[in-house]
């Protein structure tokens, strides 16, 4: 649940930001206290799949569910404060997400997948800060920016929205499926070709 707020929080900066990039690199401080205090981020385990037993599934279930508990809750919480009106930035940023078609979502949550494994991985491999730090802003910064779908910014910015509906849970778990894809892509190549390199 607390990677659902830290998220949460990235999302409310992000939405309170006139300046989009000021705004896309303020959002990476979700990802920044997750990694640091090692929170469980569904986009960053998802990944290590791969690598585990089957019973991880169960595991990244829980996880996803405490990550849409903790966005959620989070978004129910800043409606009811002062900076609540960042909902009409959200409705905005939601509608066009809704209008979308399905495999527009579908590609666009698989390349986040991507770079979030790209920085859950290199914040836990990079020895050097400098390069720690550059592992959790430089993804965060690149999918914003490319409108690509994070699943559980999305749990937050549509309930901020209020814009919640069979269609937008539906796109949920498009854009979790897409965001699981690209998560182990590159784990699945590194397991299948790089260790046998």
């Amino acid at each position: 649940m607390l990677t659902g707020v830290a998220i949460a929080i990235g999302g409310t900066v992000y939405l309170s930001c006139p300046n989009k990039y000021l705004g896309a690199f303020l959002f990476g401080i979700g990802l920044f206290v997750i990694l640091s205090f090692g929170f469980d981020l569904f986009t960053g385990k998802v990944g290590y799949a791969v690598e585990n037993k089957p019973s991880y599934l169960g595991e990244l279930c829980l996880i996803w569910l405490g990550n849409f508990a903790g966005a959620v809750i989070s978004a129910l919480l800043i409606t009811q404060t002062r900076i609540s009106t960042i909902s009409d930035k959200a409705t905005e940023l939601c509608n066009i997400k809704l209008g979308d078609n399905i495999t527009s979502v579908f590609i666009l949550s698989f390349f986040c997948g991507i770079l979030m494994f790209v920085a859950a991985d290199g914040y836990k491999t990079i020895q050097n800060p400098a390069g720690q730090i550059l592992a959790i802003f430089l993804p965060v910064v690149v999918f914003i920016l490319s409108g690509f779908e994070h699943c559980v910014a999305n749990m937050y910015f549509f309930t901020i929205a209020d814009l919640w509906s069979i269609k937008a849970f539906g796109y949920l778990i498009i854009m979790s499926l897409g965001n699981s894809i690209g998560g182990i892509l590159i784990p699945l190549l590194r397991k299948g070709f790089v260790s046998k390199a």
